[in-house]
Protein backbone atom coordinates (compact mmCIF):
# COMPACT_ATOMS: atom_id res chain seq x y z
CA UNK A 1 0.00 0.00 0.00
CA UNK A 2 1.27 3.46 -0.87
CA UNK A 3 1.92 5.96 1.92
CA UNK A 4 -0.89 8.15 0.58
CA UNK A 5 -3.41 5.30 0.61
CA UNK A 6 -2.29 4.26 4.07
CA UNK A 7 -2.95 7.71 5.51
CA UNK A 8 -6.30 7.85 3.73
CA UNK A 9 -7.20 4.57 5.43
CA UNK A 10 -5.80 5.70 8.79
CA UNK A 11 -7.59 9.06 8.78
CA UNK A 12 -10.83 7.99 10.51
CA UNK A 13 -9.01 6.77 13.60
CA UNK A 14 -5.77 8.77 13.54
CA UNK A 15 -6.89 11.32 16.13
CA UNK A 16 -8.40 8.67 18.41
CA UNK A 17 -5.79 5.88 18.43
CA UNK A 18 -3.41 5.68 21.36
CA UNK A 19 -0.26 7.21 19.88
CA UNK A 20 2.60 8.35 22.11
CA UNK A 21 4.59 9.73 19.17
CA UNK A 22 1.70 11.92 17.94
CA UNK A 23 0.98 13.23 21.45
CA UNK A 24 4.62 13.96 22.26
CA UNK A 25 5.01 15.75 18.94
CA UNK A 26 2.16 18.10 19.87
CA UNK A 27 3.83 18.91 23.19
CA UNK A 28 7.24 19.39 21.58
CA UNK A 29 5.79 21.77 18.99
CA UNK A 30 4.12 23.91 21.62
CA UNK A 31 7.21 23.96 23.81
CA UNK A 32 9.49 24.98 20.93
CA UNK A 33 7.33 27.55 19.16
CA UNK A 34 5.26 29.14 21.93
CA UNK A 35 7.76 32.01 22.34
CA UNK A 36 7.32 33.17 18.72
CA UNK A 37 4.60 34.90 16.71
CA UNK A 38 4.20 34.79 12.92
CA UNK A 39 2.27 36.32 10.07
CA UNK A 40 2.17 33.25 7.79
CA UNK A 41 2.91 29.64 8.71
CA UNK A 42 3.16 26.78 6.21
CA UNK A 43 2.43 23.39 7.75
CA UNK A 44 3.72 20.64 5.46
CA UNK A 45 2.13 17.24 5.97
CA UNK A 46 -0.58 18.78 8.13
CA UNK A 47 -2.63 15.59 8.28
CA UNK A 48 -5.84 15.95 10.31
CA UNK A 49 -4.72 19.36 11.55
CA UNK A 50 -3.54 18.04 14.91
CA UNK A 51 -1.03 20.90 15.30
CA UNK A 52 -2.95 23.47 13.25
CA UNK A 53 -4.99 24.69 16.20
CA UNK A 54 -1.87 25.64 18.14
CA UNK A 55 -0.25 27.24 15.09
CA UNK A 56 -3.34 29.39 14.61
CA UNK A 57 -2.78 30.87 18.08
CA UNK A 58 0.69 32.01 16.96
CA UNK A 59 0.01 33.15 13.39
CA UNK A 60 -2.31 35.40 11.40
CA UNK A 61 -2.65 32.71 8.71
CA UNK A 62 -1.78 29.03 8.31
CA UNK A 63 -1.45 27.13 5.03
CA UNK A 64 -1.72 23.38 5.53
CA UNK A 65 -0.57 21.01 2.79
CA UNK A 66 -1.07 17.24 2.64
CA UNK A 67 -1.47 14.60 -0.06
CA UNK A 68 -4.15 12.62 1.79
CA UNK A 69 -7.63 13.77 0.79
CA UNK A 70 -9.17 12.03 3.79
CA UNK A 71 -6.77 13.63 6.25
CA UNK A 72 -7.46 17.04 4.73
CA UNK A 73 -11.20 16.49 5.06
CA UNK A 74 -10.76 15.92 8.81
CA UNK A 75 -8.58 19.02 9.08
CA UNK A 76 -11.11 21.21 7.25
CA UNK A 77 -13.95 20.00 9.47
CA UNK A 78 -11.88 20.58 12.61
CA UNK A 79 -10.83 24.13 11.71
CA UNK A 80 -13.78 25.42 9.71
CA UNK A 81 -14.14 29.20 9.75
CA UNK A 82 -10.57 29.85 10.92
CA UNK A 83 -7.81 31.69 9.02
CA UNK A 84 -6.34 28.53 7.56
CA UNK A 85 -6.16 27.29 3.97
CA UNK A 86 -5.80 23.56 3.40
CA UNK A 87 -4.35 22.46 0.08
CA UNK A 88 -3.79 19.04 -1.46
CA UNK A 89 -0.15 18.61 -2.42
CA UNK A 90 2.79 16.23 -2.37
CA UNK A 91 5.67 17.71 -0.38
CA UNK A 92 8.19 15.81 -2.53
CA UNK A 93 7.04 17.84 -5.54
CA UNK A 94 6.92 21.64 -6.11
CA UNK A 95 4.94 23.29 -3.31
CA UNK A 96 3.65 26.10 -5.52
CA UNK A 97 4.14 28.69 -2.80
CA UNK A 98 5.33 32.24 -3.34
CA UNK A 99 9.00 32.93 -2.81
CA UNK A 100 9.84 34.43 0.60
CA UNK A 101 6.20 34.28 1.70
CA UNK A 102 6.37 32.38 5.01
CA UNK A 103 7.67 33.25 8.48
CA UNK A 104 7.62 29.62 9.64
CA UNK A 105 7.60 26.23 7.92
CA UNK A 106 6.90 23.08 9.92
CA UNK A 107 7.40 19.37 9.24
CA UNK A 108 5.96 17.09 11.92
CA UNK A 109 6.34 13.31 11.59
CA UNK A 110 6.65 13.59 7.82
CA UNK A 111 10.31 13.35 6.84
CA UNK A 112 10.61 9.67 7.77
CA UNK A 113 8.48 9.05 4.65
CA UNK A 114 10.76 11.10 2.37
CA UNK A 115 13.94 9.53 1.03
CA UNK A 116 15.75 12.62 -0.28
CA UNK A 117 15.80 15.65 2.01
CA UNK A 118 17.53 18.06 -0.40
CA UNK A 119 14.36 19.10 -2.21
CA UNK A 120 12.57 19.75 1.09
CA UNK A 121 15.32 21.96 2.48
CA UNK A 122 15.79 23.76 -0.83
CA UNK A 123 12.10 24.61 -1.16
CA UNK A 124 11.91 25.61 2.50
CA UNK A 125 14.74 28.08 1.97
CA UNK A 126 13.04 29.58 -1.10
CA UNK A 127 9.66 29.86 0.61
CA UNK A 128 10.85 31.42 3.88
CA UNK A 129 11.37 35.12 4.36
CA UNK A 130 14.92 36.17 5.34
CA UNK A 131 15.36 35.15 8.96
CA UNK A 132 12.34 32.82 8.80
CA UNK A 133 12.17 29.68 10.96
CA UNK A 134 12.07 26.03 9.89
CA UNK A 135 10.87 23.54 12.53
CA UNK A 136 11.36 19.78 12.20
CA UNK A 137 9.90 17.26 14.66
CA UNK A 138 10.52 13.64 13.73
CA UNK A 139 10.81 10.15 15.15
CA UNK A 140 14.28 9.96 16.66
CA UNK A 141 16.84 8.02 14.58
CA UNK A 142 17.65 5.98 17.71
CA UNK A 143 14.07 4.66 17.67
CA UNK A 144 14.35 3.91 13.96
CA UNK A 145 17.57 1.94 14.53
CA UNK A 146 15.51 -0.36 16.79
CA UNK A 147 12.80 -0.84 14.19
CA UNK A 148 10.23 1.78 15.22
CA UNK A 149 8.20 3.31 12.39
CA UNK A 150 4.77 4.74 11.67
CA UNK A 151 2.16 1.99 12.04
CA UNK A 152 -1.51 1.61 12.78
CA UNK A 153 -4.00 -1.20 13.36
CA UNK A 154 -7.26 -1.62 11.49
CA UNK A 155 -9.62 -4.60 11.73
CA UNK A 156 -7.07 -6.36 13.91
CA UNK A 157 -4.31 -6.08 11.30
CA UNK A 158 -1.20 -3.97 11.91
CA UNK A 159 -0.15 -1.87 8.95
CA UNK A 160 3.42 -0.54 8.73
CA UNK A 161 4.21 2.42 6.49
CA UNK A 162 7.28 2.70 4.27
CA UNK A 163 9.93 4.81 6.01
CA UNK A 164 13.51 6.00 5.60
CA UNK A 165 16.05 6.52 8.37
CA UNK A 166 17.64 9.97 8.52
CA UNK A 167 20.56 10.29 10.92
CA UNK A 168 20.95 13.39 13.06
CA UNK A 169 24.04 14.36 11.08
CA UNK A 170 22.03 14.17 7.84
CA UNK A 171 19.46 16.66 9.12
CA UNK A 172 22.10 19.09 10.35
CA UNK A 173 24.42 18.79 7.36
CA UNK A 174 21.57 19.18 4.88
CA UNK A 175 20.37 22.26 6.77
CA UNK A 176 23.82 23.83 6.59
CA UNK A 177 24.16 22.94 2.90
CA UNK A 178 20.94 24.81 2.09
CA UNK A 179 21.62 27.95 4.07
CA UNK A 180 20.14 27.37 7.51
CA UNK A 181 21.61 28.08 10.95
CA UNK A 182 20.74 25.97 13.98
CA UNK A 183 18.65 27.84 16.55
CA UNK A 184 17.67 25.02 18.87
CA UNK A 185 18.12 21.25 19.07
CA UNK A 186 16.26 18.96 21.44
CA UNK A 187 15.52 15.30 22.08
CA UNK A 188 12.10 14.47 23.49
CA UNK A 189 11.28 11.67 25.90
CA UNK A 190 7.88 10.24 26.83
CA UNK A 191 9.01 9.63 30.36
CA UNK A 192 10.95 11.79 32.79
CA UNK A 193 13.64 9.10 33.03
CA UNK A 194 16.10 10.25 30.36
CA UNK A 195 18.06 7.03 30.56
CA UNK A 196 15.53 5.70 28.07
CA UNK A 197 15.92 6.20 24.32
CA UNK A 198 14.43 9.53 23.20
CA UNK A 199 11.30 9.22 21.08
CA UNK A 200 11.55 12.42 19.03
CA UNK A 201 14.18 14.74 17.63
CA UNK A 202 13.37 18.45 17.38
CA UNK A 203 15.34 20.87 15.24
CA UNK A 204 14.64 24.59 14.90
CA UNK A 205 16.51 26.34 12.07
CA UNK A 206 16.72 29.90 10.83
CA UNK A 207 17.20 30.96 7.23
CA UNK A 208 20.35 32.98 6.71
CA UNK A 209 19.72 36.61 5.78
Amino acid sequence: MSIKNAYNEWSDQYDHDQNKTRDLDASATIDTLSRYNFLTVVELGCGTGKNTGFLLTKADKVIGIDFSENMLEKARDKHSGKPVEFRKGDVTKPWNLCKESADLITFNLVLEHIENLDSVFSQAYETLKPGGLFFISELHPFKQYLGSKARYEIDGVTKELETYTHHTSEYLNTAKKHGFNLVHFNEWFNESDKREIPRLIGILLRKNN
